[in-house]
């Protein structure tokens, strides 16, 4: 199989298990606690502080329950504070209080009841059994109400007088009320929220409340609440100021009024915007949200898809056709950008695009496509390393491999140490031997000039013909290269003996290698046009090198006089003259290599070999 098939299959199926991954997520919703998060943010952040001003709160607060007494009051007190607010003029009033039993005291439940009829906008409040308070897991019909078993209405002398509502909370799974449901179909018939009923009580049309858009996998007439105001935004007055009419009465006239517990402690929840909220506000949030004619409707769950789709492409193309510093600056950049989509159309078009399906599925595509590229850039890695190592030692392709720093490409002077060898004798051999065995003789020599070469941290420069071109410290620094090349040649030289009896006993032709090396200052790196480039060397130092090898003696090892002074200590040496060199103006001191005496240990010597 090619290996672009290959490759081109595994991101096939890594994406697509992929695009499995992310629709389990949206299917199931496991996204769903995440998204929940930046709802309760946006709600936090997009919240004006500022609730309508007809809303008004009642608080059954500490200071009350000390002046009125030990709670559960006497309920003439609530007659007592109904009459009073009507004489004031209030819109409508509205208890979060629950009067399902009888009191102790008949005759201050009949004072309650007497008060009542009197009136046809005061609203006590029901409270409908859900089967455990309805568990938001249980599966739901979307399009009709949620059904109540029964309901728990006030006491029948009160309950033939008031106007009827709900106080039911719909928790989330996290137990955070983000939203309500607006009617309540039960046994005794709808009963709406209890800030939908004051509304409606007060005069205010509430008709889009009750069609309301339907929620995915939510019963009909549940509304996401838009929460406008914590506690004290709302103005709210103590029940026993009111009780002892300390408050004037142009306060209460046109106002809609909401009684119930304020004190620490009482009939608290969580909301997005107050970890311990008393619900009587919770109930004024509603009612605000109706007086504002606010309804805040989630986008089509096609089009969340659909952006997920576009994000899992989108991550995934950018991981494969950019840098990867890039490609994180734009994949951070878009999610940041959706996370800020999502914000405006909810502050300013009451709209509910959960992005965070489309965020969480464009970075899972971005990770696991980012898996598959480091796959095969280490792959592709590992075999260039491997096909490097075949041209330098194995030590220096680790090193580049692991280094930090880019190697200097390009053309910097440095000190190198060249050899050039030639082979003598090999035209007459290749007349005598067939195609296939020329290329198999002359894999067999340089497999040994190879091997030498990278055992000794060269660099093999190029092969030309029979002849080679090896440096040493390049492309990285080999300490005391000099030495390097000088055991290389000689070991060269020792391997091609065997070699060179082999081919005289059996073609009768003799077979020679020369030899030359020099140190010195050369031009390094990739040099050519940019049609083609060459990592080489250049210089009068590389020259002279292969001047000393065309003037070496067959099978001998000729060295320069600045190599012979860094490897002086490590080899016996015979003087073999003086050559004038093709565009030298002196004559040079070439040395000849005799055996190995030593070697270099840590920047140190060692003790020469007799």
């Amino acid at each position: 199989m090619k290996k672009g098939v290959s490759k081109s299959a595994v991101i096939i199926i890594g994406n697509a298990l992929v695009v499995f991954i992310c629709l389990v997520f949206l299917v199931f919703g496991l996204w769903k606690v995440l998204s929940d998060q930046v709802f309760d943010i946006n709600m936090k952040q997009s919240m004006s502080g500022a609730p309508h001003e007809d809303i008004l709160v009642i608080g059954i607060d500490t200071t009350s329950i000390k002046e009125v007494g030990p709670y559960p009051w006497d309920r003439k007190v609530y007659a007592q504070l109904i009459s009073r607010l009507e004489a004031a003029g209030a819109k409508a009033i509205g208890f979060d209080i629950e009067l399902y039993t009888e009191s102790n005291f008949p005759e201050s439940d009949k004072l309650l009841a007497d008060e009542l009829t009197k009136h046809k906008n005061i609203i006590f409040p029901s409270h409908a059994d859900l089967e455990g308070d309805f568990d938001r897991s249980s599966k739901v019909k979307e399009g009709e109400l949620i059904m109540a078993r029964k309901t728990d209405q006030p006491i029948p002398m009160i309950q033939k007088s008031v106007n009827k509502a709900h106080i039911n909370a719909a928790f989330d799974t996290d137990g955070v009320i983000r939203t309500n449901w607006m009617q309540i179909n039960t046994p005794d018939g709808i009963f709406p929220t209890l800030g939908l009923a004051l509304a409606q009580v007060a005069g205010v049309d509430v008709s889009k409340y009750l069609n309301l858009p339907v929620l995915q996998n939510r019963p009909k007439s549940e509304m996401l609440i838009k929460w406008e105001g914590k506690e004290f935004d709302f103005e709210t007055i103590p029940f026993a100021k009111v009780l002892k009419g300390e408050i004037p009465p142009q306060v209460f006239k046109d106002r809609i009024i909401l009684v119930g517990y304020t004190a620490p402690g009482s009939d608290e929840g969580i909301t997005p915007i107050e970890r311990h909220m008393h619900l009587v506000y919770a109930h004024a949030n509603i009612l605000n949200q109706v007086l504002n004619q606010k309804v805040i409707v989630p986008v089509s769950g096609a089009i969340t898809l659909a952006m997920s789709a576009l994000m899992i492409l989108l991550f995934g193309f950018l991981t494969w056709r950019l840098k990867p510093i890039t490609s994180i600056v734009l994949v951070f950049g878009v999610s940041l950008g959706l996370l800020a989509l999502q914000y405006i159309t909810f502050t300013y078009n009451d709209q509910y695009l959960d992005t965070i399906g489309a965020v969480l599925s464009g970075l899972i595509s971005y990770i696991g496509n980012i898996a598959m590229k480091t796959y095969f850039e280490t792959k592709q890695k590992n075999y260039i390393t491997k096909q490097f190592g075949r041209y330098i030692s194995p030590d220096l392709v680790k090193e580049i491999a692991k280094s930090d720093s880019e190697i200097q490409l390009g053309g910097i002077k440095r000190e190198l140490s060249l050899l050039f060898l030639d082979v003598s004798g090999f035209t007459p051999l290749s007349e005598k031997l067939k195609p296939e065995e020329v290329v198999d003789f002359l894999n067999m020599m340089f497999n040994l000039i190879t091997e030498v070469t990278l055992q000794n941290r060269g660099t093999i420069d190029k092969f030309i013909g029979d002849a080679a071109m090896i440096l040493y410290n390049a492309p990285l620094d080999v300490p005391d290269h000099a030495y390097y090349a000088v055991k290389t040649g000689f070991e060269i030289q020792e391997g091609m003996e065997q070699i060179r009896r082999d081919v005289e006993a059996k073609y009768g032709v003799t077979l020679s290698i020369r030899i030359g090396i020099n140190t010195g200052d050369v031009v390094v790196g990739n040099i050519g046009s940019y049609l083609r480039v060459d990592y080489t060397a250049i210089g009068d130092n590389v020259n002279t090198a292969a001047r000393i090898e065309s003037n070496a003696r067959p099978n001998k090892v000729w060295v320069s006089e600045s190599t012979y002074d860094l490897t002086k200590d490590y080899f016996e040496y015979e003087f073999a003259g003086e050559k004038l060199m093709k565009g030298k103006s002196a004559p040079l001191k070439l040395f000849e290599v005799v055996r190995i005496t030593g070697a270099p240990v840590e920047g140190k010597k060692q003790d020469k070999v007799s």
